[in-house]
């Protein structure tokens, strides 16, 4: 397809300024108001259901649930659960559909027993309750949650085929409501010498990670609220850590205990799992942030095209840096590129969302995203990513996506 006046890049890819103007899709035949829609309908005949304690999703949108549930074999509740980030927009995602990664199963911890100790090369050891903890300044910050295993699969030697969420599916936005973790120190009093924190989790696998102070005395929280509402049970309830940016494993679910050390734990957590295999056969240890990455998460496979004509591509980028400072999508395999559109929210370490016009004519397209954030690093390619690490690692995988959209408006996942 030729280049036009509102072309900004190949294959129809159109420019971003473009929503803001009226008739972007156009072509759509006017219908009788007497014949579609204005007439009433039978739900507006009786009246409405009852109200209830707690909303729940229309029953029409029963599809839109969890996705790609893998428990290990032998265990009740040691696996992922994703979030179908191709049914949803925005940068929040709703509670009920944020991603899960458990280590040995949800713990059912009694609120009014629970508590988190701060002790180690500290002045005053603490010892915090819910109740305690509650008394304390709050904040609430708007941020990402991504699994350091997330888009894993775009590393194996051919595409894996299924949906948005099952490959990219261990990433979720929320606002989280806490303490700040720097208040909690300051009171129990960080001893000179003290660089590491040691964080437990209360669930059976007993979870624990090294935190370098450093990032324990910047933006750390201790969450206590997720989304305006008390930490569900697969997100930490009472109480969990939270590391803006960071490695979700990082931010210990269930917290249980905080130990101020000199030196990290090198625990099995961060030993054995969540280490990067490079060539050499060397593993890099504590690669704590997530990098600069977006996917296209409409149109993707599962969604359909029907019809030639006007459709919105969009997505989610992120970066575990600071902001997004732009996006660029192509529509015909990286050979041409047209600047995004971002939403108005554009949050340090926060999900960002992006869109960009596209006229699809019928024929094929690949169509992918490449993100670059504040400090100007760029979103890599598979080849890039490759390069650097052993053909056996997958955490911390942040290259660039394609989908290939076919003349029948199927929608696949390619290497390019």
């Amino acid at each position: 397809m030729p280049i036009g006046d509102d072309a900004v890049a190949g294959n129809g890819l159109l420019d971003r300024r473009l929503f803001l103007k009226g008739g972007l899709v156009g072509g759509l035949t006017l219908l009788s108001a007497s014949a579609h829609g204005v007439e009433r309908r039978d739900w507006m005949k009786t009246p409405g259901s009852s109200l209830s304690d707690e909303g729940i999703p229309s029953p029409h949108e029963s599809h839109v649930k969890r996705t790609s549930i893998r428990t290990a074999p032998g265990t009740s509740g040691s696996g992922i659960s994703s979030t179908p980030h191709e049914h949803l927009d925005g940068i929040i995602t709703p509670s009920r559909l944020h991603f899960e990664r458990h280590h040995s199963g949800i713990p059912e911890i009694r609120p009014d027993e629970h508590r988190l100790v701060i002790h180690g090369q500290v002045e005053r050891p603490l010892s915090f309750s819910l109740d305690s903890l509650a008394r304390y300044p709050t904040v609430s910050r708007i941020h990402f949650l991504e699994c350091a295993g997330n888009s894993g699969a775009l590393l194996m030697p051919k595409p894996i085929q299924g949906p948005c969420s099952s490959l990219h599916g261990l990433i979720s936005g929320s606002e989280w409501g806490g303490v700040p973790l720097s208040s909690l120190l300051n009171e129990a009093g960080v001893k000179s010498g003290a660089r590491w924190i040691l964080a437990e989790g209360a669930d059976s696998s007993v979870m624990s990670r090294s935190i370098p102070l450093d990032k324990a005395m910047d933006d750390a929280l201790v969450a206590l609220y997720q989304n305006g509402e008390r930490l569900r049970p697969a997100n930490g309830y009472p109480m969990r850590l939270f590391l803006p940016g960071w490695e979700g494993n990082t931010s210990v679910k269930w917290l249980r205990t905080l130990k101020v050390v000199d030196e990290p734990a090198m625990t099995r957590d961060e030993t054995s799992k969540y280490t990067d295999l490079q060539r050499d056969g060397s593993s890099k240890i504590f690669t704590f942030e997530m990098g600069v990455k977006s996917i296209i998460t409409k149109p993707s496979p599962g969604l359909q095209l029907h019809e030639v004509g006007v459709y919105p591509i969009s997505g989610i980028a992120w970066s575990g840096g600071g902001r997004i400072r732009r996006v660029d999508v192509s529509a015909d395999g990286g050979r041409s590129w047209g600047e995004a559109a971002l939403d108005e929210h554009v949050l340090p370490k926060s999900l960002t969302r992006f869109r960009i016009p596209w006229r699809w004519d019928g024929g094929p397209a690949v169509i992918l995203s490449r993100a670059t954030d504040e400090r100007g690093e760029v979103q890599p390619t598979r080849e890039t990513v490759l390069g650097a690490r052993s053909a056996a690692g997958f955490y911390h995988n942040n290259c660039m996506q394609a989908w290939r959209v076919d003349p029948e408006g199927t929608i696949t996942h390619v290497y390019i």
